[in-house]
């Protein structure tokens, strides 16, 4: 027979082969070895079963070790719990199983719902299936037929799926042994390719199709990975981030709270109150002399909504106000603000700019407002109302990659400064839906991809960069940073954004040096993004262990003996004077019992004080995590301290000063 395929491998070779040749078959021209480790094809970047036959284009031969080797195995645990479900409580109906981040699950129509006590059974069960090494086997079936066998089997949910399936999509049916289900596919070749690195999660309540006028069935969550070691690495993982979940810590630590009659608005407690105010006041240094800190007001009407195209874009995220006016019944809508950029371009039109004052930045921490739904929020992390640190900065079109550079050395060193080492930064390039001519998205997208490529040269390496196709706001391509916590996680806060949309909407003009109106680029900014979020992931990376210079309480000076109680007084009140957060424990109770309560609240330095202490004018300093007690002089300790707790941007000016003075 002759060849009717030409496949184009990784390496750039090209092989011909017979019409109807299959997956598997290409893998065994190969090797034999490549073969046995085969577990799917990539056919023009699309996966596909080892059984379909290859057409002409570029093809891989998918292994386990291969990334897209997760979706199968996951997609293929789904279909294996749900036999195991289905042997173990026969009757039992199966509805949809997809893959999800990191896992997967399947829900359930079933009398009883489901409990934790159930899932051991079930993976004992899934142990036994994928050790039977059932090849998985695919069939494609008339609809008529589908609907009948899976009425038959009292299945009514996989009915109502089948005659969801529109009319020109196959409908095929996966087999494993004996056991099928409806099913796109594809799978790998057997139940054995999976393995035992898997783990099911926990139970929940799902309505059918999310719909709640419709039953309520039982959904099961699992995880499933290649190895072993990726699975212990995951749970590790997860067990670390319940240990540091910030709205746990938030309550020991006395930070915040969330209440019903406020959703999705925080509760500052003083203690909370008073980190935050020292992020803001870090940032407003780290702004000091290049930044014009302004203030645009909280609530704005309609038109200007509209003028700036966030009705049209984002009206459903925003909260609303209808008033009647002053002097006339006419009702007047207002709204307010989900971000700050409107105002900022308010304030920049007030009055004729010149050439000569560009760039203008303009940086506020503003109060926004957004509509979540309930089920989105999430402590700190997600919530309807917080704070920005927004800044706008208005320059002409050549100062353009200045300035995002600038931006990005200023959102590096912050980052630094809170300890992110690890920082990802990406391009986002234009989006499907969009506005402004495509001549400005070119002019933008080169000078932010020269920009990127400035960072990562003079990173040298350490910052990791990528470009994120079509992920842009509509009104411009953006940066995006992420930076990595303590137990590997990626957090997105700062963004850099290009806008054409706003100074156009607007009319915004500075006078060119040809004394011409001309439309300056709009760059927006944010650092820390949301200052709540920001916290929230500072708690979390810390584990509540916060730096001395953020912690809202630093010191608790905390007597052994009541004698001591003078001196303690003294200490107190000279490491206030240096100006630390102190607070006084002189309750009739075992030191040990005071330390254990106040390591509870995190705080990071508990100094001890007996008569020994107080007669040697000494103090005994404990870390929180640690029991060792670090003897020094009054002296010493208050020197130490003050200079821990002070801020890295603040010694940093110093070391410049004290250099000028050499």
């Amino acid at each position: 027979m002759s060849d009717a395929v030409s496949l184009t491998f990784p390496d750039g070779s090209v092989r011909g082969y017979a019409a109807g040749t299959t997956g598997r078959e290409v893998a065994e021209s190969i090797s034999k070895s490549l073969a046995k480790k085969a577990i799917a094809i990539a056919l023009d970047g699309e996966l596909r079963d080892l059984s379909d036959p290859v057409v002409t284009g570029k093809l891989e031969i998918v292994t386990r070790e291969d990334a897209r080797a997760l979706e199968l195995i996951r997609h293929d645990t789904a279909h294996v719990m749900a036999e195991a479900v289905q042997e173990l409580w026969p009757g039992t109906q199966v509805t949809i199983g997809p893959v999800i981040e990191n896992g997967f699950y399947y829900d359930f129509a079933k009398n009883e719902p489901f409990t934790p006590d159930d899932l051991p059974k079930i993976e004992k069960r899934m142990k036994e299936i994928i050790q039977r090494n059932k090849p998985f086997t695919k069939e494609i079936w008339p609809r008529d037929k589908a609907r009948q066998v899976f009425a038959d089997k009292g299945e009514n949910y996989k009915v109502e799926l089948v005659d969801a399936i529109s009319a020109d999509q196959d409908l095929k049916i996966y087999y494993q042994g004996d056991w099928f289900d409806l099913c796109r596919g594809p799978h790998m070749a057997s139940t054995g390719q999976i393995g035992n690195a898997f783990k099911l999660m926990r139970v929940a309540g799902a309505y059918w199709r999310g719909d709640s006028n419709n039953p309520m069935l039982t959904r099961i969550y699992g995880t499933a990975w290649r190895t072993q070691e990726e699975l212990d690495q995951y749970l590790h993982i997860l067990a670390e981030a319940e240990k540091r979940d910030h709205r746990r810590l938030g309550r020991e630590m006395d930070l915040f709270h969330f209440q019903e009659e406020g959703p999705g608005v925080v509760f500052w407690h003083g203690k909370g109150w008073r980190i935050f105010q020292t992020l803001v006041s870090y940032m407003r240094r780290r702004l000091a002399g290049t930044y014009q800190e302004v203030n645009a007001p909280q609530v704005l009407d309609k038109s200007l909504w509209e003028t700036s195209g966030h009705w049209g874009w984002y009206r459903d995220n925003m909260f609303k106000v209808t008033v009647a006016g002053d002097e006339t019944d006419d009702e007047r809508v207002f709204a307010l603000k989900p971000m700050n950029c409107p105002g900022h371009i308010q304030i920049f039109k007030h009055g004729l700019k010149s050439y000569r004052e560009l760039p203008i930045r303009l940086a506020e921490f503003g109060n926004v407002h957004r509509y979540e739904p309930s089920g989105a929020l999430h402590g700190l992390m997600r919530v309807r109302g917080f704070t920005q640190d927004d800044a706008h900065v208005f320059c002409t079109d050549e100062q353009m990659a200045a300035e995002c550079l600038r931006i990005n050395d200023l959102i590096l060193s912050v980052y630094q400064d809170f300890g992110f080492k690890e920082v990802v930064v990406k391009l986002s390039t234009r989006p499907e839906k969009r506005v402004g001519d495509d001549a400005l998205w070119d002019r933008a997208e080169s000078v932010m991809m020269d920009v990127l490529k400035t960072i990562e040269q003079q990173s040298e390496g350490r910052i990791k960069t990528g470009i994120l196709p079509g992920e842009g706001a509509f009104y411009g391509p953006k940066f995006e940073y992420a930076l990595k916590d303590a137990i590997g996680r990626e957090w997105q806060c700062g963004t850099t954004q290009v806008d054409f949309n706003l100074p156009e909407r607007f009319g915004a003009f500075y006078i060119d040096s040809n004394s011409e109106k001309t439309q300056p680029v709009m760059i927006h900014r944010a650092i820390c993004g949301s200052m709540e979020r920001f916290l929230g992931i500072l708690i979390e990376n810390f584990a509540g262990h916060m730096p001395l210079w953020i912690s809202p309480l630093q010191v608790v000076v905390a007597t052994i003996t009541s004698e001591a109680d003078d001196y303690g007084r003294e200490v107190a009140e000279l490491l206030r004077d240096a100006g630390l957060e102190v607070e006084t424990d002189f309750r009739n109770e075992k030191i040990n019992y005071k330390v254990r309560e106040h390591s509870v609240t995190k705080v990071p330095v508990i100094i001890v004080c007996g008569m020994r202490e107080a007669e040697e004018r000494t103090v005994n300093i404990r870390r929180l995590g640690s029991q060792a007690q670090t003897p020094m002089t009054l002296d010493e300790a208050i020197a130490s301290l003050v200079s821990e707790a002070t801020p890295p941007d603040v010694k940093r000016k110093a070391e410049r000063r004290s250099k000028a003075k050499a």
